[in-house]
């Protein structure tokens, strides 16, 4: 047998590594190999016959080690683009993540069209404090352009020792030059779970989905049942806005916290054999409380089974725009003293049977912000179906549908979303879609 972790994250985890690591996680099954056939080895020959010619005659001596690299990372990123190759230093540094603290800068990234994108700062870190946004395309690193660079390679730019200083060099939308953005390196401890007691309502904001994920929204649940009172309590909001997914168990588990019964996910791989379902286990953490899910075009991969799982089973009503759309799991195979591959092994599903790859989840109700001056029209992402070589949706290739707005005021009072929660709760407001009507749920 060989260790795996699953994984269900749209960017890379600045600081640490292209993902975050486990500690738990399922294993991977040996299966049957497919026999390669005689095109296969010719291939194969062809790729040697390559390596050897760079080797012989290229104007510089290559490094034998960095062209192999170069051709795995090639293989796998041409499969779509959350596969990737991890070098011996990278898993390491992935598995330094898991212990929770790392140096770097605080930002979750992707790769597109070349240049590195910015998905969005990780809240009280370096990054957020200077001034870094969702969106930002960071065309170079103390001068040195991103442009060939690889994901990794921009990641690996990017971290470094506590208190050294990088310069970000950022395009964004609505200015026409370049910023130059001084960070300087810190400790950066993701506290996943972020909570607060608002009057009568309980508030909790998820960043990302990591190992203490699932505690740390327990003991947030209880704290604020505890602190308002169980006969004053509304009920309670959980914000999954630009959180970009994290751990496979911990989705299924924050789920789980919400549900008494029934299936959470199905991950379906290549073979029918693979696919597993996970199911809640009895106990609402919640009591039964009204719950809403606010979601935007950064909620992605693991945001998105939680969303997805709530909507599905009545259980919450879904507020905000359309999320992200990526629907794939990806596995963290170690290769011994080699590294490791990161590998789209699965596809997901909702209870409903939904696949949401490419086309997202949408809210039962549409709340857009209103972003300033310099945004509009400007702040929306373009989500899983722009990005090229991504996985078609299995189920409906025809409606793929692009990204949506991901701002978020940082001033409470200017949040449309948030604030029409708190009145839907509360009932200031009313709509059709609030509470769910538990008679349209999934039968389980």
């Amino acid at each position: 047998m060989m260790r795996k972790v699953s994984l269900l994250f749209m960017g890379a985890a600045v600081g640490a590594a292209v993902v975050v690591g486990a500690t738990q996680g399922r294993l991977l099954m040996t299966g049957t190999a497919v026999a390669a056939g005689a095109e296969t080895y010719r291939q194969l020959n062809l790729f040697g016959d390559v390596f050897e010619r760079i080797r012989a005659d290229y104007v510089e001596q290559p490094d034998d080690a960095k062209l192999v690299e170069a051709a795995i990372n090639g293989m796998l990123s041409s499969l779509d683009p959350h596969s990737s190759y991890l070098s011996p230093k990278n898993f390491r540094d992935m598995q330094v993540q898991t212990r929770g603290e790392f140096g770097g800068l605080g930002i979750e990234v992707t790769m597109e069209d070349g240049v590195v994108k910015v998905v969005s700062p990780i809240d009280d870190t370096p990054a957020a404090k200077a001034g870094v946004r969702s969106g930002d395309i960071i065309v170079a690193l103390d001068g040195d352009s991103v442009q060939g660079m690889t994901l990794n390679q921009a990641v690996d730019k990017m971290r470094g020792p506590v208190n050294s200083p990088i310069t970000l060099s950022v395009k964004r939308e609505g200015v026409s030059d370049p910023i130059e953005i001084k960070i300087v390196r810190d400790v950066i401890r993701i506290r996943s779970v972020r909570s607060r007691v608002d009057g009568d309502i309980g508030y909790v904001r998820i960043t990302q989905f990591n190992e203490q994920t699932f505690e740390g929204l327990r003991d947030a649940i209880g704290r604020m049942t505890k602190e308002i009172g169980a006969d004053k309590l509304k009920g309670f909001i959980l914000d999954l806005r630009n959180n970009p997914g994290g751990l496979l168990d911990q989705a299924i588990n924050v789920s789980d916290a919400f549900l008494e019964r029934g299936e959470i996910v199905s991950t379906r791989g290549r073979n029918a054999e693979e696919t597993q379902r996970y199911n809640a286990r009895a106990g609402d953490e919640t009591k039964g409380k009204p719950v809403i899910v606010l979601i935007n075009g950064g909620s992605a991969s693991a945001s998105e089974i939680v969303a997805g799982a709530l909507q599905d089973h009545r259980r919450a009503t879904i507020l905000g725009t359309r999320s992200f759309g990526k629907g794939s799991v990806q596995t963290i195979i170690p290769l011994g003293a080699n590294g490791a591959i990161r590998l789209t092994t699965a596809r997901y599903y909702t209870p409903a049977g939904r696949s949401i790859q490419a086309k997202g989840i949408e809210p039962d109700i549409e709340v857009l912000q209103e972003p300033p001056a310099e945004l509009k029209g400007k702040d929306d992402t373009k989500g899983e179906a722009s990005l090229k070589g991504h996985l078609k949706n299995p189920t409906d290739a025809t409606e793929e549908k692009s990204g949506s707005q991901a701002f978020v005021p940082t001033d409470q009072k200017d949040d449309k979303a948030l604030n029409f929660a708190y009145d839907l709760l509360r009932g200031v407001k009313v709509n059709a879609a609030f509470p769910p009507n538990p008679k349209g749920s999934v039968p389980n």
